[in-house]
């Protein structure tokens, strides 16, 4: 159990005693905060240890709550904009209380309805969950112990001539290049992604796809069940356009062509005029 109650984490806090507005909570350090009537669910008892969120209220009185935020302390979410005013606009973070992102923790004015990706942090002089979107200059540089084909977590952030930049588990950042990309893609977005280069400036090239040999028989099960879900027949080879492979694959013409031919020397694909049919 946590010694002290933190801030826009899930904390494990002991049901310390009952009041009218709720039960309170203890850390083991003696520090109480109160969990609301609306959030005390059927079987609660004292003296037994829950799992509850730490935000603070209009009062900035610590408060706990059952439900789970879109996003934690030092997350990174696309958050939808509720509400704006002279200094600032508010964030839907899940929770009855929407999230503060200042002025001065704007790129460009905030718009209700629109989406935003915005990093929770607690601000320093109010100690509140707040939410910046200036989060770009304090990426993580140090990328020397991430390999080549290391599985990561993206979120897509902004669209660029050459690709796609990601922010990659929280703290790193990274690109994806249009030639990488085989499917659709939005800002927004979470994805399973993988390193392909670590660059000398600390940033890092990926791929939606694994790098090499670990991702042919992958390949070859998503052209087979694709062909499956096309009664094993489909109008396309490895002479057809670009786009309709991958549309079709999710994978480039170059891959498809590789993964044609290991179905067709395995003896699980049949080349027709311009139609590839599966074996039964």
């Amino acid at each position: 159990m946590n010694k002290n109650i933190k801030l826009g984490e899930i904390n494990t806090l002991k049901i310390n005693r009952a009041s009218e507005p709720g039960l309170y909570l203890i850390s083991q350090d003696e520090t109480e905060v109160l969990l609301p009537n609306v959030y005390i669910k059927q079987g609660m008892s004292l003296g037994q240890e829950i799992e509850v969120f730490i935000y603070t209220d209009s009062e900035d009185r610590l408060v706990a709550t059952t439900l789970t935020p879109k996003a934690m302390i030092n997350e990174i979410q696309y958050l939808e904009v509720v509400d704006t005013a002279k200094f600032g606009a508010f964030v839907d973070i899940g929770l009855p209380k929407d999230i503060l992102v200042p002025i001065n923790k704007q790129k460009s004015t905030f718009k209700v309805g629109e989406k935003r990706l915005v990093k929770i942090i607690e601000d320093e002089k109010s100690h509140r969950l707040i939410g910046t979107e200036k989060f770009i200059k304090n990426f993580n540089r140090n990328t020397k112990n991430f390999k080549r084909n290391d599985e990561v977590n993206i979120i897509i952030y902004q669209k660029t001539p050459l690709g796609f930049k990601v922010v990659i588990n929280e703290e790193y950042e990274g690109m994806i290049f249009h030639s990488e990309i085989f499917t659709k893609v939005n800002i927004g977005d979470k994805k399973v992604a993988y390193i392909k280069t670590v660059r000398e400036d600390g940033k890092l090239d990926l791929s939606l796809q694994k790098i090499g040999e670990e991702k042919s028989l992958d390949d070859v099960n998503k052209v087979i069940d694709v062909l499956k879900n096309n009664n094993n027949i489909l109008n396309v080879t490895s002479k057809s356009d670009a786009e309709n492979i991958i549309n079709l694959f999710g994978m480039s013409k170059k891959r498809f062509k590789a993964v044609l031919n290991t179905l067709v020397t395995t003896n699980q694909v049949h080349i027709e005029d311009n139609s590839i049919r599966l074996h039964h």
